[in-house]
């Protein structure tokens, strides 16, 4: 359970230093009484003047107030899931999470360039449903496809280059996962953007390109690197740079950006090669030539946050002060119906 207001929750302070007020005023009350009356006498007076009446209003009033508290601060438990509809196209972003995308020669570096470059994909894909699929040696799908733009985003945030231990860079095996993930069989609406640097280890990318065109699949490639290449840093448990990748020759291994077979990729769906740049102008581009796609109707469930249910402690409230004006009032027809026989 959560509380959307829960700086109210202080007032409950209130309750227990009202309480002792109190007790504490009825206490002098006892004692001062107690000094012109007897024990037995007073104990006489307290009941037919309705002293436990007193007690219990006093009771009520305090429970009142505490739900009143608790109202104020908003609880919110359960998950409200709404229905929506929008219109759009299918996006399933791939994202390169391999050892060689530590290398530097991007700003900070390779992995967090290609987050900063889907995060901002994201943002420009309104209308369309979004999906993540995170790949190395192998692929996985890391978010279905959903309408849930915020939630996509989460996932995004944990994607690195321990996510996969299958070392390597399996660009088909990345394509084949993500046409996997399309739910519709319609050969259209469909996109798949493509972050990596280029360099590939096994399998036949550009086959698996053509295969995807086959199911209408329209990739977009985003190269992230520099021609020149640089070494694969690699780092200890605090991040700090220890050495470099090296063959089995000893030699460090340069990574490099493999423009030729991202373009590739591209060519063969029809769709786009750009690479990544600071100012992120690629990021614009792309989302106006997915915009300019046709669309359909799509439909996603969304987790809208936590249910309110301020309602339950306000009605509780409202049930406690109803006793605590109620009560009084039994107390005078008694007295009155006494006076009435006398």
């Amino acid at each position: 359970m959560r509380f959307g207001a829960p700086e109210y929750l202080h007032l409950l302070w209130l309750v227990p230093l009202l309480a002792g007020f109190f007790f504490w005023v009825q206490h002098r009350r006892r004692v001062r009484l107690e000094r012109f009356a007897g024990r037995e006498l007073l104990g006489r007076l307290a009941r037919a003047a309705g002293g436990e009446r007193t007690v219990i209003r006093y009771v009520l009033f305090l429970l009142a107030l505490a739900c009143l508290v608790i109202a104020a601060a908003r609880p919110m438990w359960g998950l409200r899931i709404n229905d929506v509809a929008r219109r759009g196209v299918d996006v399933i972003i791939a994202m390169d999470t391999s050892l060689s995308m530590d290398a530097e020669d991007v700003k900070p570096s390779r992995l967090r360039k290609a987050r900063l470059e889907m995060n901002g994909l994201v943002d420009r894909l309104s209308g369309d449903r979004v999906g993540l699929v995170a790949f190395a040696g192998t692929a996985f799908v890391q978010c279905p496809l959903t309408l849930d733009h915020s939630a996509a985003k989460m996932f995004l945030e944990i994607m690195d280059t321990g996510l996969i231990p299958r070392p390597g860079t399996a660009i088909a095996r990345a394509i084949e996962t993500s046409v996997q993930a399309f739910r519709s069989r319609e050969r259209k609406y469909k996109v798949l953007v493509l972050l990596t640097d280029g360099e590939d280890h096994e399998g036949d990318p550009l086959g698996a390109a053509r295969a995807a065109a086959e199911e209408g699949v329209v990739i977009h490639t985003i190269g992230i690197g520099s021609a020149a290449g640089e070494p694969i840093p690699i780092r200890d448990e605090q991040g700090k740079v220890t050495g470099y990748k090296k063959d089995r020759g000893g030699d460090v291994v340069t990574s490099r950006l493999d423009e030729e077979t991202l373009r590739g990729i591209a060519r063969a769906t029809g769709g786009l090669y750009l690479r990544a740049t600071s100012g992120e102008v690629e990021l614009d581009t792309l989302a106006a030539e997915i915009s300019g796609m046709e669309k359909r109707e799509l439909q996603s469930r969304m987790h809208a946050g936590l249910e309110e249910r301020f309602q339950y402690p306000l009605a509780l409230a409202l049930v406690f002060f109803t006793a605590w004006l109620v009560i009084p009032d039994l107390g005078r027809r008694q007295r009155s119906r006494r006076e009435e026989r006398q």
